[in-house]
């Protein structure tokens, strides 16, 4: 239980600042719909972000930072501090040679990257090689996110968890000035964006760096190419790039078949994803955040029992979130989005196609979250070949049915298949999780009640949404109804939760680990 409101109160510091960050990206999104709208130079600037956005999760959150934790917790458990900085700086020169040669060959190989990557903006040479210059800008934005994303690794194992987490501020910063001077100054706002892209990343790194300096850690030291913790994490990071590969090549999938697809499907998918993704940054991967590294120790000490109490929890935790969440999207699409974006070159056709997109990536959103502490927990345990497997059979699912249902449904039909196959890859690591670990098990009474309040969620929702934009302020009633119904229940995950909101936001002090 002690690690369990650990988890909470690191997971609090994280949501607290995540909320500030998406918020923000909110902002950031509405003012890129209403200087940039929903059309071909926004499919353009969006295919050429998704790119190192893409590489970005692949080589820093996705696999790096996932094989990093478990190897610099453990050195550190085991051979002290500065043997487990000198794998940190010795990282970096790894990080620093590969991903700058893949920045190169990108910047090189733009052209055939654009064709693979979005092959139907082919019929239109103009928008082609406008997505192409567009790739050129944002691709180096790859190495310095790379780079911050290691610094968030050495931050939180070392249970440093707002800097990291109040790092994407910076990004959503420089793209809302970069769409505000592009649109007042008649400049192209799809290439102002681009450079804003750039611009932020090199921000981000710099903002960490104050923080690792006041817990000790400096990029002067001892580093070697052949550092044995390095050689360590590089086999655990193997299968657990081709895993994020795998992850990620779903993503350009959806942007492969929807550039087949009217002019506008991308920009709607991207703004729904958008929307499905606050609550899982908010809290379901400030829960994943803050868990990583607490399981990571656990294991690595031996403690079987207590780890999988605190990843129990976790998952736990979770879905008292996801399932509302899922319960508001689905009664709320429209007048969300059209309160969102609906302004500017962002019309009704563009809230009406982003709104139907939503509506099926809810319908994946609890398996999503539910699935990340899940993939944490197996890399925690250093077993990162199973979730690789289950991803790539995940991947086919994903393109077979979105493949046969973009024709009926069109661009729907591509956030659908996303969502089946996010719930097929949840069920089938959770069905080995229990094989593995016998002590792993979700209580079923606790999921029944989170899943009877979120209908009730549901209903409220529905029933604001009828009566104009009394729906708004109907959100935060729902939310402190549903907690307090958490609570009278009995439902551990209620209380964990208030725990989080009130340790951060009713209090005038932070948390010593913040």
């Amino acid at each position: 239980m002690e690690q369990s409101r650990k988890i909470a109160r690191h997971a609090s510091v994280v949501a607290l600042a995540t909320l500030v960050s998406r918020g923000l990206g909110f902002l950031r999104d509405a003012t890129v719909a209403f200087a940039l709208g929903a059309g071909p130079l926004a499919d353009a600037f969006f295919v050429a972000f998704r790119i190192p956005n893409v590489l970005r999760r692949l080589f820093a959150e996705g696999s790096m930072t996932m094989s990093f934790i478990p190897v610099f917790s453990r050195l550190r458990s085991e051979q002290g501090q500065a043997t487990a900085f000198a794998m940190a700086r010795s990282a970096m020169l790894w990080l620093l040679a590969v991903v700058g040669g893949i920045t190169l060959l990108g910047e090189i190989c733009a052209w055939p990257i654009v064709a693979a990557i979005a092959p139907g903006f082919s019929d239109d040479p103009e928008r082609f090689a406008f997505t192409v210059g567009l790739v050129r800008i944002c691709f180096p934005y790859i190495l310095c996110i790379s780079a911050v994303a290691l610094c968030m690794g050495i931050l939180n194992s070392l249970e440093h968890f707002l800097a990291p987490a109040l790092s994407p501020i910076w990004l959503n910063v420089t793209l809302i000035l970069a769409a505000l001077v592009g649109h007042f100054s008649g400049l192209d706002v799809a290439v102002c964006l681009s450079v804003g892209v750039l611009a932020g990343g090199v921000v981000q790194w710099l903002t960490q760096q104050k923080h690792l300096k006041r817990l000790g850690f400096s990029w002067r030291g001892e580093r070697s190419w052949s550092h044995p913790g390095v050689r360590r994490m590089g086999l655990l990071m193997l299968p657990t790039l081709f895993g994020a590969a795998v992850y990620q090549i779903n993503t350009l999938v959806v942007t492969l078949l929807a550039s087949f697809l009217p002019a506008g499907s991308i920009s709607a998918l991207f703004y729904a994803d958008r929307l499905v993704e606050f609550p899982l940054g908010v809290f379901g991967l400030a829960v994943s955040t803050a868990a990583l590294p607490s399981l990571s120790r656990l294991w690595a000490e031996g403690r079987q029992e207590d780890f999988s109490g605190a990843l129990c929890s976790s998952m736990s935790l979770t879905l008292f979130i996801a399932l509302p969440s899922m319960a508001g999207f689905l009664a709320l699409a429209e007048p969300m989005v059209s309160l969102l974006f609906g302004r500017g070159r962002f019309g009704p056709e563009a809230v009406a196609a982003t709104s139907s997109a939503l509506l099926a990536f809810s319908a994946g959103l609890p398996f999503t979250a539910l699935a990340r502490p899940l993939v944490g927990g197996f890399y925690a345990r250093e077993n990162t070949r199973t979730p690789v497997l289950v991803a790539t059979a995940c991947l086919v699912v994903n393109l077979s049915l979105g493949a046969l249902l973009m024709r009926p449904l069109g661009h729907a039909g591509l956030a659908l298949a996303v969502s089946a196959s996010s719930a097929a890859n949840f069920l089938i690591l959770h069905w080995l999780m229990r094989r593995e670990l016998s002590s792993y098990r979700l209580p079923r009474g606790t999921i029944l009640r989170i899943a009877g309040l979120s209908a009730l969620v549901w209903a409220g929702a529905w029933a604001s949404a009828r009566l104009g934009l009394l729906w708004l302020p109907a959100i935060p009633v729902l939310a402190a109804a549903y907690v307090l119904a958490g609570r009278a229940l009995g439902l551990e995950e209620a209380r964990l939760f208030w725990d989080m909101v009130k340790s951060r936001l009713l209090r005038s002090r932070a948390e010593p680990s913040a």
